[in-house]
């Protein structure tokens, strides 16, 4: 095909609310450069880390731009976000197979090469680097993972961060058959993705959620729910779970430790319920608790996610979707929660 030398998407300017994000018609489509390849992008994921991103949130000094990056740098502004991608490769750099420019690809989010080198520190899609939210878009060719599939392109755009997180964190714990994993945040994109990747393990899940979305969630794979208002510890019983799969932080994360058993596995990727938490010390080492904070995918992750999603045994879950140009009021309706599963913006 012939390539345009301009494009359409969405960039950040700035931190602060939908008002920083801009549509742009000049955008320059990127050349692949050696072991790149290029992408037409078709559909892009809605994800806490765009809009971390954008807002400053992974600041640690009052959303200071300087280290409101989730590698703790300042952004390199404009930027093109948009951490999940779905798309065709429409071009090759040197070192690529030409044989590949047609194949439907799912970006793999965290990247460990990227401008031809491998990184020092790995980087995330859409944050270090241009991501999804325009027309096409440039990645390392071991960073954009052949699907074939029947599931739509929106359909797809929902697996990438969301559910390599998950399955990220139940491979740091490793989740097996038998075990009883605890997961806070259930109905978002990274909960319910854990819910479907914990069962395929044969783990049993019990999944924490609002009344209004138990149903689903159950529907899911989830043998059972609790309402997040719930005192963990006098409804499930002290050491009563393996593994706890934990995205909400927040006031009452002291008594998800207190429903682990000894030598149970905690995971975290997420605070939606806020970042500082009380910990009692003699809890975590009495108890022989294991805790694993997890950002940057073990290499074997998002391989055996795209497995699981050509055997067909995980679903994608889209609540909405949306025109890449109406991004604020997807991310509007990302953050109202009202939903289970993921928002996909839809691109060109």
């Amino acid at each position: 095909m012939t390539l345009p030398d301009k494009m359409s998407g969405v960039v950040l300017t700035g931190h602060g609310g939908p008002e920083v994000l801009e549509w742009r018609d000049d955008l320059i489509v990127p050349t692949p450069g050696p072991g790149d390849v290029l992408v037409k992008v078709s559909a892009a994921g809605v994800n806490n880390t765009d809009i971390n991103t954008r807002i400053g949130w992974y600041s640690k000094g009052d959303n200071d731009a300087e280290d409101a990056a989730w590698t703790g740098v300042a952004l390199k502004l404009p930027l093109i976000q948009g951490a999940d991608a779905c798309g065709t490769i429409v071009a090759v750099g040197e070192g690529i197979d030409p044989s590949r420019i047609g194949d439907r690809v799912l970006i793999e989010p965290c990247l460990v090469e990227a401008d031809g080198k491998m990184l020092a520190s790995p980087w995330y899609f859409g944050s270090e680097c241009n991501g999804g939210f325009a027309e096409f878009t440039k990645v390392a060719g071991r960073h954009a993972h052949t699907v074939d599939c029947d599931l739509s392109d929106a359909e797809l755009a929902s697996f990438p961060c969301s559910y390599s997180t998950a399955e990220n964190m139940l491979e740091r714990t490793r989740v097996k058959a038998g075990d009883t994993v605890l997961v806070t945040g259930a109905s978002g994109g990274v909960g319910s993705a854990t819910i479907q990747l914990a069962r395929a393990r044969g783990a049993s899940v019990i999944a924490v959620t609002s009344p209004s979305k138990a149903k689903t969630l159950e529907q899911l794979g989830a043998e059972r729910t609790l309402n997040r208002d719930a005192d963990y510890a006098e409804t499930l019983g002290v050491n009563s779970v393996d593994v706890v799969i934990d995205l909400v932080a927040g006031d009452k994360w002291p008594s998800l430790l207190d429903v682990m058993k000894p030598g149970g596995r905690y995971a975290v990727a997420g605070a939606i319920g806020g970042p500082i938490v009380e910990l009692d010390i003699r809890t975590l080492y009495l108890k022989d608790l294991s805790f694993f904070g997890c950002t940057v995918l073990e290499p074997q992750v998002f391989g055996n996610l795209v497995k699981r999603i050509e055997s067909d045994e995980i679903k994608p879950l889209v609540a909405e979707t949306y025109p890449l140009r109406d991004i604020g009021a997807a991310q509007k309706a990302f953050g109202e929660k009202g939903h289970v599963g993921k928002i996909v913006l839809k691109v060109g």
